[in-house]
């Protein structure tokens, strides 16, 4: 059985890894991109959402923002495999992954350490605000610490 994390597990994983990243409590649950922009007083584009897909049986952590979607294909090429074999994971699978609930996922401080991709849109943002651990939290960074801590690799997955 997966072991839930929460906030104070992201919170912990933030101080042992002396991360400059703030978890911002909210008011109540944002589970859409333009729920938390308002609840936070942000653009949409400075949300980022962090994605669980399995990749030819390999999970993947894709990082976008804001009302982007991700193309499959694209991350298919990528990656060097066939678009079938780039699956988004179910909210369980994502949860027996990360050991975060869909919603609440932050891009990093999961059960295990994901390789991860993230669009360059990310990166035009002073501060980026990602899930918090719970639903009724948000986490605000830098681009350039999200990028430390995952060392995601840029590349363009997002539909144009």
């Amino acid at each position: 059985m997966t072991v839930a994390l929460t906030s104070e597990d992201l919170q912990h994983f933030i101080e042992t890894h002396h991360i400059e990243a703030t978890i911002l409590p909210m008011d109540g649950h944002t589970p859409t991109v333009s729920d938390a922009a308002r609840e936070l007083g942000v653009q949409t584009d400075q949300i980022i959402k962090s994605l669980v897909f399995i990749a030819a049986g390999s999970p993947l952590l894709v990082i976008g923002n804001g009302l982007s979607r991700v193309d499959r294909k694209k991350l298919a090429v990528h990656l060097g495999v066939g678009q079938k074999k780039v699956k988004f994971a179910t909210a369980e699978k994502a949860f027996e992954i990360t050991g975060f609930v869909v919603g609440s996922m932050p891009p990093f401080g999961h059960h295990q350490r994901l390789r991860t991709l993230v669009d360059p849109a990310v990166m035009g943002w002073n501060a980026i605000y990602g899930g918090g651990g719970n639903i009724d939290a948000m986490m605000r960074l830098t681009p350039a610490e999200l990028i430390r801590v995952t060392e995601a690799e840029i590349h363009a997955i997002s539909e144009s």
